[in-house]
């Protein structure tokens, strides 16, 4: 091996790189460490020690609720063992994003959409895009996406939906609607996520602005939804 050649050089240079980005991580953590403990008047290693565990229990606690709600949900739609594989390019950011939901009702989406991953019968193919959708998600999103997915679909995709009851309800458009309030500003801004991720398109101003009064479905907005839904629970309109 040439220890002078390019390649062992650029080789060092990475390794050195990733030595100070982990140092820097270690840095952090003793920072935060050393905060703590001096609000708990303990040792550095003390504060470090309950950022650690703290961390440590909310995963385990978040993956126990993950399992113990899978198992809820296959007993309650009288399921056996799984009968198909789901395909680890999907599972394992799956799981992963499963396990670091903090918010129960999205964390219910997860288990859904392992369960039709995971069971022929569900009539769903999951996509390696839903489970990067929903990661996107905060609860006000997939609330929207619940009211704008319960229209009929067919009646939607051309004429468009009001937004100005969202996201408590969503409304299929008649007419212009440039005399409806726009929804808050809280909307809005989740509007424009799930036009970013592909779930709904926005209208345009004429001066080429969003215009947030009304908004077209998607495909992909709809499967999405599909596939984080239950065959129990209300379908998505065709």
């Amino acid at each position: 091996m040439d220890l002078n050649g390019e390649g062992f050089k650029e080789g060092a240079k990475a390794v050195q790189e990733v030595a100070k980005a982990t140092g820097k991580g270690v840095d952090a953590g003793r920072e935060l460490g050393g905060f703590i403990a001096r609000f708990v008047s303990g040792s550095l290693e003390q504060g470090m020690g309950i950022v650690e565990d703290k961390l440590a229990y909310m995963r385990w606690e978040r993956r126990q609720r993950l399992m113990v709600r899978a198992v809820t949900v296959q007993r309650e739609l009288g399921l056996g063992d799984p009968d198909r594989a789901v395909p680890l390019k999907v599972a394992i950011p799956l799981f992963q994003g499963a396990s670091l939901e903090d918010d129960d009702s999205l964390q219910d989406r997860w288990v859904n959409l392992l369960i039709n991953a995971a069971y022929s019968e569900s009539s769903v193919e999951v996509e390696r895009a839903y489970v990067e959708i929903l990661s996107q998600l905060n609860p006000l999103e997939a609330q929207i996406l619940d009211a704008i997915y319960t229209l009929p679909f067919d009646n939607t995709q051309y004429g468009g939906i009001f937004t100005s009851d969202l996201p408590h309800s969503a409304v299929a458009a008649t007419g212009a609607g440039d005399d409806l309030p726009e929804p808050s500003e809280a909307v809005q801004v989740a509007l424009s996520n799930l036009h970013r991720i592909g779930c709904l398109r926005l209208g345009m101003s004429w001066g080429g602005g969003e215009y947030f009064r009304r908004i077209t479905p998607t495909v992909l907005g709809r499967n999405f939804v599909r596939a984080c839904r239950l065959r129990a629970e209300p379908p998505s309109n065709k």
